[in-house]
């Protein structure tokens, strides 16, 4: 690929060097309205939009997702630190897994972890989640440098005109494959923890 593809690869390593987080420490631990959980997610994951004027969560979703069983209901309007950390999870499986898939991951967690007394709280979870998805991120990395390169090798007997775009197909085509994958597994061991009815 041309120097532009390496000042591209170079925008997203350092992208994703900065993938952060919001913080349990972060979220109030007093209960909020639903303006205020729409405002401080949209505050706290607006580094993961794509453009500007996309939504991180509205009002329309988080009544959805509490009719859909993903999220327990709030207490007279208000919801907990606990309900911020479960729309966390929510936004970020929302990409890959349909609803009732979320809702079979979840829910296990919510119904023993959730408002409860158990020794491990649904902050105690999040915090641990979150500290093993950031040590990752070298490794990611050195998958995404690997990924460029194979696709640097490719169509390498094509005529320079149409070898960029390919080699970028290529690249994409990679980078998704490894998503279809993940998204197979992820599906298949929801399928034999929980078989559907």
């Amino acid at each position: 690929m041309t120097i532009d593809s390496n000042d591209i690869l170079n925008s997203i390593l350092n992208s994703i060097s900065r993938i952060d987080y919001i913080h349990s420490t972060e979220i109030p631990n007093m209960n909020l309205y639903m303006d205020q959980v729409t405002t401080l997610m949209e505050e706290g994951l607006s580094s993961t939009k794509r453009y500007d004027d996309d939504k991180i969560l509205t009002k329309t979703m988080i009544n959805n997702y509490t009719k859909n069983n993903l999220l327990p209901p709030p207490d007279k309007k208000k919801y907990s630190k606990e309900h911020v950390l479960v729309l966390i999870f929510i936004y970020y499986f929302k990409n890959i897994l349909s609803i009732k898939d979320i809702e079979t991951l979840l829910k296990p967690i919510t119904e023993k972890y959730f408002h409860t007394d158990e020794n491990l709280s649904m902050t105690d979870i999040y915090e641990e989640i979150c500290s093993v998805q950031k040590s990752r991120i070298d490794s990611l990395q050195e998958e995404l440098k690997t990924a460029f390169a194979r696709s640097e090798g490719s169509f390498s007997k094509v005529h320079d005109d149409d070898k960029e775009q390919l080699q970028l197909f290529s690249l994409l085509c990679d980078l998704s494959f490894d998503v279809y994958v993940k998204k197979q597994i992820i599906e298949k061991l929801l399928d034999e923890v929980h078989p559907q009815e």
